[in-house]
């Protein structure tokens, strides 16, 4: 049985006559017969008394009447309900960005401007665990809107998204830190370079990752070789730090993510200025994503960017 059967036996029930049925419902008059016809067979019994005039229903006719206009009010009002969850979930700006980002920055400056604006994203947690191309991929598959990532020109995937399709603001910067657990004295355990006899133990992360290439281009570029020797890899700086606060070496954390932890003393910055390294904190969109929730969340943060850039 078809719907619109149901709405042709509506019209026919409120105007009495075939013809002005089927054209109120835009049908000829022969195809709205016949749908009418293939209503009764489906339901085995006669609906519409044809000998009288105007036409009448015959008793199972009034009580399929009631059913029907019950069934497509309901299907109308699903329908309607339907369409609202649609159009909010499109109106959602769907957000992903690393557990480290997640941790200490969205927190501290995204989540504020988002009360602020009186906008709510929808957060993918699961990008937490993701890799970092899986970010990139993201956003160019269209299964988010926008994309909260470290940025710096060793970290080749995200290359991708120089593409003039894609457009990116620069929302704030960050450094890696070398950091240290402290020693007795208070000064760091383990200090940049390092000696060839006895390399520093070291926290890295996997080369898949966002920071790994970043650390790697920097080291690279040292006057000071430093001699480093990899104890553990790893996807998160959360789990970096960890290490380090427990002794096992020295790592790279971004330093919002350490300011706590150096202010209590019991790890410290691990080298001298040369071993930090610089980077951007951005968020990507794509230009041709019609969401006019996103349209409006971004271009209220390029205007409050723009404020709160130094003169």
């Amino acid at each position: 049985m078809e719907i619109r059967w149901l709405e042709d036996f509506i019209a026919l029930a409120k105007t009495r006559h075939f013809s002005r049925a089927a054209d109120e419902q835009n049908v000829t008059q022969p195809t709205f017969s016949r749908r009418i016809k293939l209503l009764e067979e489906e339901m085995r019994v006669t609906l519409i008394d044809r000998n009288t005039l105007p036409l009448s229903l015959t008793p199972a006719g009034e009580v399929f009447l009631q059913s029907a206009e019950l069934i497509t009010r309901q299907l109308k009002d699903t329908k309607e309900r339907c369409q609202e969850i649609r159009k909010q979930e499109e109106s959602q700006i769907r957000f992903v960005t690393s557990q480290t980002l997640f941790l200490s920055f969205y927190k501290e400056v995204i989540e504020p401007f988002c009360l602020d604006i009186n906008m709510e994203l929808d957060i993918n947690m699961k990008s937490s665990s993701w890799l970092g191309i899986d970010f990139v991929n993201s956003l160019m598959d269209q299964q988010c809107d926008i994309m909260l990532c470290y940025w710096h020109p060793a970290i080749n995937f995200i290359r991708a998204l120089d593409d003039e399709q894609y457009e990116h603001i620069i929302i704030s910067e960050e450094t890696l830190i070398p950091c240290s657990v402290t020693n007795a004295d208070g000064e760091p355990k383990y200090t940049l370079p390092g000696a060839k006899r006895k390399p520093l133990p070291y926290i890295g992360y996997y080369e898949n990752s966002f920071l790994q290439p970043v650390i790697h281009h920097h080291l690279q570029r040292q006057r000071d070789v430093p001699q480093l020797h990899t104890i553990s890899e790893n996807y998160h700086s959360v789990s970096i730090k960890a290490m380090v606060k427990e002794g096992y070496g020295i790592g790279w954390i971004p330093k919002r993510l350490m300011l706590d932890t150096l202010n209590y003393g019991k790890v410290a910055l691990a080298g001298e200025e040369n071993w930090h390294i610089p980077l951007e904190i951005r968020l990507y969109r794509s230009k041709f994503n019609q969401n006019p929730n996103l349209n409006q969340f971004w271009e209220a943060l390029k205007e409050k960017v723009a404020r709160n850039a130094p003169r």
